[in-house]
This record gives C-alpha cells, structure tokens and sequence, in this order.
C-alpha cells in the first residue's frame, strides 16, 4: 500500500478524486496526510472528513527553505513514499525537489508544454486551440516541464468560454491523476531522460519471462 502526501492551496477537488480511488479501492495506496500552506483551503476539510491527518505550515515570514523542510518533515512523520501537488499554488524549490526526486506528480489543466503556468485553460482559450487537455507528469524545478505520465484531451466547442472550458478539463484531471498514481503504485513507470515508460503490470511481465526462460530451456535462440 503506497502512501501518499497531498500538497494542496484550495478547494482540493483533485485532491477528493484521490481520496475516493483510494476509498473504491481503485489504486493501491492510501492518502497520508495532506499539507496547505492556507489555512482557510478547503482540501484541508476534504482531508479531515475523510479521516487523513490535515496540517496547515504557515509560509509567512519565513524563508523558502525553511518552509519546504518543515512540509518535508512532516511528510517524512507520516511515510509519504509519493507526493502529489493538488492545485498547490507555490513553485517547489530544488532542495525540496532534490530530496523528493523523481516522487512528486503534479496536475497541470493544459496539453504539455502548450501553455505552461497558471490559467491554462484561459490561455488555450484565447489562443483559439481547438483541443485541450489536462497532464500529469513529475516535477522538476522548472515550471511544468517535467516528464509526462498520461494527458487527456478535450474538445474546445463553439460556445465556450474558459470557465466552461476549465470544468470539462477538471471532469479529466480526477480521472487521470487517480490512474497515474495507481500506475506509480504498480511499480509501472519509468524515468527515461523526458520519456515516462509504462510497463505492462507485473502478472503480463511475470509471463513474458516464464515464456522467455521455457525458450531458452527448449534451446530456442541457442547458437
């Protein structure tokens, strides 16, 4: 069972579709804790519902650095092993980044790297794009561009607007970032340069190598 940490500034919509997957039983993992650097955010009443640790780190007046490793810490307290950005409205550092390599996924409302950084959606809106989208992919320190995991696409219709527009997108994002962690969760992703590769689950993976063995046992391949 994978346990996940939820960073989240808002209303934690996404942050509710983890919570449900995990509750259906859908992906093998359970949500931790979830951390907000605002106290009022909503995610953090979503969080207590349902029973997860709910902590607010206030940021003000303290360094970046010493704010980051406080959300570390506790993270560390409740054996996050994924960390997940749910409308989390505040750049990671790299010393948090560094620590958390190649464990933190995020959400962004936009086909990547078309219309990196914030109201994606109005963005794509305004340039006139005929297809929208949503993205999951690991952080890195630079905004929104790091390896993608899964996109979903959406339609742009004649009579949108960007508000319209962004609630279809969201429909997306609660059902891909559910799936992206629970491939994380399979052992199913990996890291190579800018691609994310997704292996088959591990029962086709076992087959392929009983297969693989019985056809060198045959002599099969032998010179």
């Amino acid at each position: 069972m994978l346990n996940v940490g939820v960073l989240a500034s808002g209303r934690g919509t996404n942050l509710q579709a983890i919570l449900d997957a995990c509750a259906r039983g859908e992906i093998p993992a359970r949500v931790a804790v979830v951390v907000s650097d605002n106290p009022a955010a909503p995610a953090l009443e979503r969080a207590r519902r349902a029973g997860v640790p709910a902590v607010f780190v206030d940021p003000r007046g303290r360094k970046k650095r010493e704010f980051e490793a406080e959300i570390s810490r506790i993270l560390k307290e409740h054996g996050v092993e994924l960390v997940c950005l749910a409308g989390y409205m505040r750049v990671l550092g790299r010393a948090f980044l560094e620590e958390w390599e190649g464990r933190v996924l995020n959400i962004h409302p936009s086909l990547l790297p078309a219309f990196p950084g914030l109201e994606a959606q109005r963005q794509a809106w305004e340039y006139g794009v005929k297809v929208a989208g949503c993205t999951v992919h690991f952080v890195v320190p630079e905004v929104d561009a790091g390896p993608i995991v899964l996109q979903a696409a959406v339609p742009v219709l004649g009579d949108d607007t960007p508000e319209t527009l962004a609630g279809r997108i969201l429909e997306q994002e609660h059902r891909i970032y559910p799936e992206a962690i629970r491939l994380y969760a399979e052992g199913r992703l990996r890291i190579e340069g800018r691609r994310v590769i997704i292996l088959p689950p591990a029962a086709e993976r076992d087959e392929d190598r009983r297969e693989e063995e019985m056809r060198w046992g045959n002599g099969v391949g032998r010179s």
